[in-house]
């Protein structure tokens, strides 16, 4: 069976010409939105889980969003139907990263205890407010940021979903 991924939501349409309104969920916009990106619009009313098949002919954003464009889309009554619905990128097209750098779905739900082996949590959530990602660890009742930098993430094991980290002062305060 094959997997799909999140990459963004259609929230809306945006002016005439086809182009949709997309809040993104990807953590690589410029490899996802690219023209020539291959893509599967998932309906929420759609039962029988297959998505409708889009090449991305354009994208920019626009007051935070993605705004994209589809091949053979032109105009706003070809996309109106696709409000509210999910793109997603299938597991083929998801492509290789650098040593070091994970996608989202790979991080979510790991494991996190400190060097000394104390669990921490699991990562719930990963929050991308600039220079560096920030992973939301929930563990005892309580909820964690942990900024993805070499300083506290000693070592990542996706296959065994465990994270080490090295907490610098006031971590978990």
């Amino acid at each position: 069976m094959s997997k799909w991924f999140n990459v963004g939501k259609i929230v809306n349409t945006h002016g005439l010409r086809g182009e949709v309104k997309v809040l993104s969920q990807t953590d690589f916009p410029e490899k996802r939105y690219k023209k020539g990106s291959e893509l599967a619009v998932f309906k929420p009313d759609n039962k029988d889980g297959t998505g409708i098949p889009v090449t991305v002919a354009a994208h920019r954003t626009h007051k935070n969003f993605d705004l994209l464009t589809f091949e053979g889309h032109p105009s706003i009554e070809d996309v109106e139907r696709f409000k509210g619905a999910v793109l997603k990128v299938h597991e083929d097209y998801l492509g290789d990263l650098e040593e070091g750098e994970f996608y989202f779905h790979e991080i979510i739900g790991c494991e996190v205890q400190t060097m000394s082996g104390d669990p921490v949590g699991k990562v719930a959530e990963v929050l991308t407010p600039g220079a560096n990602d920030v992973w939301v660890v929930k563990g005892g009742g309580k909820e964690y940021y942990i900024p993805y930098i070499d300083d506290i993430v000693k070592s990542v094991d996706i296959n065994k979903k465990t994270i080490i980290i090295e907490p610098m002062e006031g971590l978990f305060e």
